[in-house]
């Protein structure tokens, strides 16, 4: 268990360690660009992410419920600074998922009970798709670390077809022949790489 919590959080700290890089690239004329998520310029989907760090602490450090925090992350998180808000997020959700013990305990989400192991799988996943998202957006490198990649795709796998379902999700696509475990991952997730 010990090495499984180990490895998790090392992906984690290189999952926000890949948007991080994403977020400082991004030039000041990029912020209201499109991205692959439909609806979100870049500024949206780094808010999102940035949003979603924020309830890390709140859910794993101080054992809040989602109706506790009720909305105080809506809205635009980013304010006039979105590179020093994102990297402040991200450092405190790390902090959260890394203090001892924080991993063996169970979180409250919007679907109800949860593990903590598995919120921060579910994180690390979520911040190597939207890298890929942000990658695509501002022009930037697009391939992903293998580690990460690995680990996403037998993250999501498992509920993949259920994801579209949401509604926050597009359906998965089918991947072209030969692909690679980057372009089957994104596929699954309704993206054409």
């Amino acid at each position: 268990m010990e090495n499984d919590v180990a490895a998790l959080l090392a992906r984690h700290t290189e999952a926000l360690a890949l948007f991080t890089a994403r977020v400082h690239a991004v030039q000041a004329d990029q912020w209201d660009d499109p991205t692959p998520c439909t609806e979100w310029s870049v500024r949206d989907l780094v808010n999102h992410l940035t949003a979603e760090q924020l309830w890390v602490p709140a859910l794993v450090s101080d054992g809040a419920s989602i109706a506790d925090v009720g909305d105080s992350y809506d809205g635009d998180v980013l304010g006039d600074n979105p590179r020093a808000t994102w990297d402040a997020a991200a450092r405190a959700a790390r902090r959260a998922f890394g203090a001892e013990g924080a991993l063996e305990q169970t979180v409250q989400l919007s679907y109800g009970e949860t593990p903590a192991v598995s919120y921060c799988a579910q994180m690390v996943t979520d911040a190597v798709v939207h890298g890929w998202d942000l990658s695509r957006a501002i022009g930037a490198d697009e391939r992903l670390p293998d580690a990460l990649v690995h680990f996403a795709l037998d993250e999501v796998t498992p509920y993949a077809a259920d994801l579209a379902d949401s509604g926050l999700f597009a359906p998965p696509i089918e991947p072209p022949p030969g692909d690679s475990p980057q372009t089957r991952l994104l596929a699954l997730l309704g993206r054409r790489a």
